[in-house]
């Protein structure tokens, strides 16, 4: 990926950052940070923010600390929401609550978030900590918005686009504008690159409930958002247009039968007949779209490029 080729000796001092930050003098808490350290996924949310920042000038400390507070952030949600899940496993390696358990989990993802906010705050660094803190917030409320209306099988499309606003691209919003904030000295183009992210924030998690039906033959279990009563937009569009007779059978299959592999394949059939992949794939795109708008208003740079082929890689992944 040209985005790694470019940001080579930018991710090898991130990584050392975040290493550094991860360390304990406490045993426990030293082996759990290291086995986070070990499972470390494709580390997405600082790459864009490295990217970010580049499109303004080199990276310099700020940037790296708040690419290291990005990561400890986004690894203490997984803690947390492994923990919610009762989930045993994460990137195919055991979860740090099944391996702890869940008391355990529960401190380990407080003390990266800890580490994350202390390192940037003994820096002085309170720009990065005011973007950082109002994303949270927000994600927070993501979440509890999205439990109120599982409760209810919410139906409305525009709660849906807020909810995933939230949950998941405020998140890659404030890092590619804490990124910015390191090199940038125009609030503008800090907003504009605040801005791009949300919108591949929005895509990248339209593509989530796409791969949730396990389409493109990626192989992925069909229907974890179905088990767990997610109304994802697919699933949203194709209530709100099929006949009303399949939406009744549709609804007791999410109410009652979500456990079913034989009536989530008829789910899943009737879905993509009433068009549902199609829709979320157009909504998908026009986000694509939206973000590379914002990145185009940006001069052509190596730098541009691979946050634009970042932005394709995220949309039309198979996992």
């Amino acid at each position: 990926m040209k985005a790694r080729e470019i940001l080579s000796q930018e991710l090898e001092r991130f990584n050392l950052t975040l290493s550094e930050e991860l360390r304990s003098d406490i045993p426990l808490v030293d082996r759990i940070m290291k086995y986070l350290s070990n499972i470390k996924g494709k580390q997405l949310r600082p790459v864009f923010l490295l990217l970010c920042a580049r499109l303004g000038g080199p990276a310099n400390d700020s940037t790296y600390r708040a690419a290291a507070l990005i990561e400890t952030l986004h690894i203490a949600s997984l803690v947390h929401d492994d923990i919610v899940d009762h989930s045993m496993k994460r990137r195919n390696a055991f979860s740090v609550n099944a391996l702890w358990k869940s008391r355990s989990a529960v401190f380990a993802g407080d003390i990266l978030f800890t580490k994350g906010v202390l390192l940037s705050l003994e820096h002085k660094d309170f720009d990065i900590i005011k973007i950082f803190s109002k994303a949270i917030e927000e994600t927070i409320e993501g979440e509890l918005v999205q439990i109120s209306k599982t409760q209810k099988l919410n139906l409305n499309e525009d709660v849906y686009y807020n909810i995933i606003r939230q949950k998941t691209a405020t998140l890659l919003k404030a890092a590619c504008e804490a990124g910015a904030s390191t090199t940038f000295r125009d609030p503008e183009m800090i907003s504009k690159l605040g801005e791009f992210g949300e919108m591949v924030g929005m895509a990248f998690q339209i593509k989530d409930d796409l791969l949730d039906y396990g389409t493109e033959n990626i192989g992925k279990p069909l229907g974890n958002d179905i088990r767990e009563r997610k109304m994802t937009l697919p699933l949203i569009y194709t209530l709100n247009n099929c006949d009303p007779v399949v939406k009744q059978q549709l609804l007791l299959i999410i109410n009652k039968q979500n456990s079913n592999e034989e009536k989530l394949q008829y789910l899943k059939e009737q879905v993509r007949a009433a068009g549902g992949f199609n829709y979320a794939e157009g909504k998908m795109i026009w986000y694509r779209n939206e973000a590379l708008n914002r990145l185009y208003e940006f001069p052509d740079s190596g730098i541009r490029q691979a946050l634009e082929e970042l932005v394709f890689y995220i949309t039309e992944r198979k996992y």
